[in-house]
C-alpha cells in the first residue's frame, strides 16, 4: 500500500495485480505471462459493491466475478484472484492472468480496500435508493457498515441461546417495501422438555427486517443443509460462478436471471422467477440476478465442505435432478 493519490485514495498492490481508484473509478492493473502490461476499469460503485460481498461472504461458494473480467475463486485454505482467466475472449487472446493467495493474505488486502474507499456517505450493502453516492474525492470513512457482521443461525433463528429476531430495539425496523408484511409470530405449544427443541418464526416478517441486499443469512441449520434467505432490490453486485448447485425459491414479487457458462461467460439461460417459483442453479453456470422492486428470495446451500470435491472426482452430479 502506498501513500494517497491525489484524489485521496490509496494505491493497493496484491501479487502482480495493482488496484487504484479516482472519484469515478477503480482501475485494476496486471502483467500478462507474456509480460505485456494490462489494465481494467470498473464504476467506483460497482466495484465496491462487489468487493463488500467477496469480504463479507469470506469468498463464498466458487467464483465471486466482479464483472466479466475480475473476480476470485475460493479454495477454502486460498484464492485465486483473476483477470480475463474466465472471460473466453480474453483467455484465447492470452492477456489473462490468476495468481493464488494465502485467504487472510487476499482478505487482509480486500478488507482494507474496501475501508480505504468506501466514503462517509455510502453503504456498498445497501440498495441504492437507502444510500449516498459512492462517488467523489475520499471524504471520511463508513467502518460501521462495511463490517456489519453476517446473521449466521445454529440451528434456528430465535431459539434459546440462538439468532435473535429482528426487532426496533435492534435496530432493525420494517424495510420501506415490506410496511404490508404482517409482524405476528406463530403461537408455540410444545409439550413439557421440548420447549429448546420445538420452534416456529415468523420468516416473512424477519425478512422484512432486513437492512441490507443481496446477502443470504443463515435462519435454519441441520447439518450442512443451510436456509439462507435473503432480500433483493437493483442488481446482484456479483456474477456468482457455483462449485455446487444452489437451490433458488422466489418467496415474493421477481427477479430475472441471466445464466452463463461459469468457465468463459458464453449465454446459457434467462430465467425469470416470479413469487411461487422455484429454480436451481447448476455447479457448471454462473449467474447474476436483477430485481425491479425489493423481493424475498430463499436460497438453500449445500455446505458440505466435501461436496465440490465430489463434484470435481465426479462422485456428486453438477445438476440438482436428472429424468
Amino acid at each position: 500500500m502506498s501513500t494517497a493519490n491525489e484524489h485521496g485514495y490509496q494505491t493497493f498492490k496484491l501479487g502482480s495485480f495493482t488496484f487504484r481508484r479516482d472519484e469515478y473509478f477503480a482501475h485494476i492493473g496486471w502483467t500478462t505471462r507474456a509480460g505485456k502490461p494490462m489494465s481494467h476499469t470498473m464504476d467506483a460503485g460497482n466495484f465496491l459493491r462487489a468487493l463488500m460481498r467477496d469480504v463479507a461472504w469470506g469468498f463464498f461458494y466458487g467464483w465471486v466475478n466482479f464483472d466479466n473480467v475480475v473476480g476470485t475463486v475460493n479454495h477454502y485454505e486460498s484464492v485465486d484472484l483473476y483477470a480475463g482467466a474466465y472471460n473466453g475472449t480474453m483467455k484465447e487472446a492470452g492477456v489473462d492472468l490468476l495468481e493464488n493467495f494465502p485467504t487472510a493474505e487476499i482478505r487482509a488486502t480486500f478488507e482494507a480496500m474496501l475501508d480505504d474507499w468506501t466514503n462517509a456517505v455510502f453503504d456498498p450493502f445497501a440498495a441504492p435508493q437507502e444510500t449516498g453516492t459512492p462517488y467523489g474525492r475520499k471524504n471520511g470513512s463508513n467502518t460501521a457498515k462495511i463490517t456489519r457482521a453476517r446473521e449466521l443461525a445454529k440451528r434456528c433463528v430465535g431459539l434459546k441461546d440462538d439468532l435473535a429476531l429482528r426487532t426496533d430495539e435492534r435496530g432493525a425496523p420494517v424495510n420501506r417495501a415490506f410496511a404490508d408484511v404482517p409482524q405476528e409470530q406463530p403461537e408455540l405449544h410444545p409439550e413439557p422438555g421440548f420447549e429448546n427443541e420445538v420452534h416456529a418464526f415468523n420468516l416473512f416478517g424477519f425478512l422484512s427486517r432486513s437492512q441490507v441486499t443481496w446477502n443470504p443469512s443463515f435462519t435454519s441449520v441441520v447439518k450442512h443443509s443451510y436456509m439462507c434467505p435473503t432480500t433483493e432490490e437493483h442488481i446482484l453486485p456479483i456474477i456468482h460462478g457455483n462449485d455446487r448447485v444452489e437451490w433458488f425459491f422466489q418467496m415474493t414479487d421477481e427477479i430475472h436471471w441471466d445464466c452463463g457458462d461459469k468457465n468463459t461467460g458464453k449465454p446459457l439461460a434467462r430465467v425469470i422467477m416470479k413469487a411461487g417459483d422455484m429454480a436451481a442453479m447448476p455447479a457448471y453456470c454462473r449467474h447474476q440476478g436483477y430485481s425491479p422492486k425489493r423481493s424475498m428470495l430463499l436460497v438453500w446451500e449445500n455446505g458440505s465442505p466435501s461436496l465440490v470435491y465430489e463434484i470435481q472426482r465426479g462422485e456428486s452430479p453438477e445438476v440438482p435432478v436428472q429424468f
